[in-house]
């Protein structure tokens, strides 16, 4: 199949690597332009671009996809498929019916569930007991096109949404895969998606970092998790803030907000039940378990998470 893909950050790569070992025609890679990071901000290519590169395969990285140039260079590639996996711009409506066979998305949710740019933190973020990945038609709309198939898995209760990530980005590939294969084979039936159904999964933020101790301890703990690895759940302890990067729920009760030392481990109280934080990380530190942070940062009396 001649194809063109189209993605940008590590959740596209087992796809476009699906692709490579399908042995389709890779015609071109469309991804993100460069972005300067570290303190020298010194330009990184998007992990799409380096994949691709080691593989001698065309990229293209225009700032829109709304320029007339750059939609006519698409259509003079004549792919027979557009694969877009966490591109991260939306397709214009010229360049969804350019191939053939259709623009085929991998998405990180069983929508239409979490439609967005965050799907996989939410359904953590949310306590979801189960997550996965669909592949879809793609339209106008975000995140709004008929779906083709869907593979499912169970979150674990203590599960990261940066775990939950790199699990789905493997799910991602295989189904991309299976996707292609009865496309090409003409036993695919899309599934248009029920609307009512919907939820969306806005980008995160970094004002999202501050917890609400008078929730209950499930609601807190779920949302240390999503948030990890970015923005991360932060609290002030002593008046040093760190980072909340894993938790436990446990029983007991106090004043929401106190901190505890429960036989040498770091505990909060919250509006119901509790939690013992089993990893953290001070703003100038690494990262620790809460043990040895009370090691090193014996707790005052009255101690608070604020």
């Amino acid at each position: 199949m001649r194809v063109i893909f189209m993605g940008t950050p590590d959740f596209a790569v087992p796809s476009l690597q699906a692709l490579l070992d399908r042995g389709d025609d890779i015609c071109a890679v469309f991804t993100q332009p460069d972005k300067p990071k570290g303190r020298g901000h010194k330009l990184q290519p998007p992990p799409v671009k380096e994949l691709a590169l080691r593989h001698s395969l065309p990229v293209l990285q225009p700032d829109t996809l709304r320029d007339e140039a750059v939609q006519g260079s698409i259509a003079e590639l004549e792919p027979d498929a557009i694969i877009v996996v966490a591109y991260g711009k939306l397709l214009p409506p010229k360049v969804l019916s350019v191939p053939r066979l259709g623009c085929i998305n991998v998405h990180g949710s069983l929508l239409p569930k979490y439609r967005g740019a965050a799907p996989i933190q939410w359904a953590v973020i949310n306590g979801e007991k189960t997550a996965g990945v669909t592949t879809m038609f793609m339209a106008e709309g975000m995140d709004t096109g008929d779906m083709l198939l869907k593979s499912e898995t169970e979150v674990g209760p203590e599960e990261t949404s940066g775990e939950l990530f790199d699990r789905l980005k493997l799910l991602g590939a295989k189904l991309l895969t299976e996707t292609l294969d009865k496309l090409e084979q003409g036993e695919l039936k899309a599934i248009p998606q029920d609307g009512t159904q919907a939820t969306l999964a806005p980008l995160l933020k970094k004002e999202m970092s501050a917890l609400d101790w008078s929730e209950p301890a499930q609601r807190i703990h779920d949302r240390i998790r999503g948030l990890n690895p970015w923005p991360c759940a932060a609290a002030v302890l002593d008046g040093k803030r760190i980072k909340l990067l894993a938790s436990q729920v446990i029983e007991g009760e106090g004043v929401p907000g106190t901190a505890y030392n429960l036989d040498g481990e770091l505990a909060a109280a919250c509006g119901r039940g509790m939690l013992r934080i089993t990893e953290l990380q001070a703003d100038t530190g690494k990262r620790m378990s809460g043990k040895d942070y009370l090691l090193g940062h014996p707790l005052k009396e009255g101690a608070r998470f604020e």
